[in-house]
């Protein structure tokens, strides 16, 4: 699997400035982290999925970015940074493509990565009809015990959303959690930090991590349309300190271990068979 190692090499280049110029790996306010993850999910899941490709090839399935879904029941609405859909008409030539994310957001690909993708057929990016996996990315960086009640709240909307909008929809959840014992949070130090004294976050670690892991093992899950939660869940744990320093991923526990139903690769591969056995006939 690509994604996780994938996440880790991208947050080791910092972003774009903020109103006070400072550039951070990890920005509570940015996207990118939760962009950069769904695509990692996705090329994982075009490479396991050989029905999902063969689709694609077909076209068949279009990719949507920044989707708006809507829950038909309650009207409730929910941006989601990727989807994969059936098309909403005629995909015109010439769309960009999921390979052409890359360039966008500045993903820096390793050898195996990119002939992964080359053996990709052109994936267009194209107005979205019947949504077909709905993926949602959440990151817990810092301040882990207080952003819990927040993480919870909207990964559990997400996927009543989704599912709201589509009972068939495969929704995915993919969280990112910091096992680092130092943060330098882009939200305490609001202010150039060539003028002031950084400030550092201290957490208490394995037990920040291990309340976040186990707050995620709540959000409810289904195995039948008819149930309600999500479809896969997938937690990164990463170790970093946001100051520009490496980023690794965490792989000794208390991070998911192979075979667990958090881990990433288990998400991956549960997600490709429910797409092959839900979506063969379309």
């Amino acid at each position: 699997m690509f994604g996780p190692s994938l996440l880790a090499r991208f947050l080791q280049v910092v972003g774009e400035p903020d109103k006070w110029g400072n550039r951070w790996q990890y920005n509570s306010r940015s996207d990118r982290h939760s962009k950069v993850g769904c695509w990692g999910i996705a090329l994982d899941l075009l490479t396991t999925s050989t029905t999902l490709r063969a689709h694609v090839a077909a076209r068949k399935v279009v990719l949507g970015v920044n989707h708006t879904m809507t829950d038909f029941a309650t009207g409730r609405k929910k941006d989601l940074d990727l989807v994969i859909a059936r098309p909403g008409g005629p995909v015109p030539s010439g769309v960009p493509t999921f390979s052409s994310l890359a360039d966008r957001y500045g993903i820096v690909l390793a050898d195996d990565e990119s002939s992964a993708l080359e053996a990709i057929p052109p994936f267009p990016i194209a107005p979205v009809g019947a949504t077909l996996v709905a993926l949602e990315a959440k990151a817990c960086m810092t301040a882990h015990v207080k952003s819990l009640p927040r993480l919870y709240d909207e990964l559990n909307s997400s996927h009543l959303c989704v599912h709201g909008a589509s009972r068939q929809a495969l929704a995915i959840g993919y969280v990112q959690v910091n096992a680092g014992t130092e943060f330098v949070s882009s939200v305490s130090n609001n202010f150039p930090l060539d003028k002031m004294e950084v400030r550092v976050t201290k957490h208490r670690q394995p037990q920040d991590t291990l309340r976040v892991l186990a707050k995620v093992a709540e959000i409810p899950r289904r195995s039948a349309s008819s149930e309600v939660g999500f479809d896969g869940v997938g937690v990164s744990v990463l170790d970093f300190r946001n100051d520009g320093g490496p980023v690794v991923i965490e792989n000794r526990p208390p991070a998911p271990q192979p075979g667990d139903t958090l881990h990433y690769d288990s998400m991956i591969v549960r997600m490709a068979n429910e797409y092959d056995t839900t979506f063969a006939g379309i």
